[in-house]
């Protein structure tokens, strides 16, 4: 699609426009960074991050009402029954743009001696990439993809 032809397309329905509107708030993806590297329970997250009990109750109630993450209750001994947060298929399947933006953090914003986290695979220990994959496997550029209007494309209506 020719960027002519994308200005004349309906951008209020996008995919990119929403998944942003969520993760896109403030402490968000940090939350998610979080709890996929471990950290389930609130105090843990809280503590580690420094963020106010507000907006992590805030946050972690929004990641739970789009099905990004799951409460899984337990329970201390002598203790109140508590919470945990645990990643859904669906937060599982937001790592790779969490990792990209590690990777691309990495490249270009580390500090001089190197990045302060290292990602490997546990089965083989070789570094983990995020990559556009075509799905046939080839390894693409951005400006190598097509694109062109999905089925709920609609025509841009020119407000005069």
């Amino acid at each position: 699609m020719q960027l002519v032809d994308y200005l004349d397309w309906d951008v209020s329905n996008c995919s990119v426009g929403r998944a942003v509107t969520l993760v896109g708030q403030p402490w968000v993806v940090l939350v998610m960074r979080e709890v996929s590297r471990g950290l389930h329970r609130f105090k843990d997250i809280q503590d580690h991050l420094g963020i106010s009990r507000s907006v992590l109750t805030d946050r972690l109630e929004l990641l739970l009402a789009h099905g990004v993450l799951e409460r899984r209750e337990y329970r201390e001994p002598g203790q109140r029954r508590r919470s945990e947060y645990h990643l859904t298929e669906k937060g599982r399947d937001l790592y790779p743009a969490i990792n990209a933006l590690r990777e691309w953090g990495d490249k270009y914003l580390a500090d001089p001696e190197g990045p302060s986290l290292l990602v490997s695979h546990h089965g083989c220990g070789a570094p983990v990439h995020t990559r556009l994959v075509c799905e046939a496997g080839h390894t693409v550029t951005p400006e190598e993809l097509d694109r062109t209007p999905g089925p709920a494309a609609r025509p841009r209506v020119n407000a005069a």
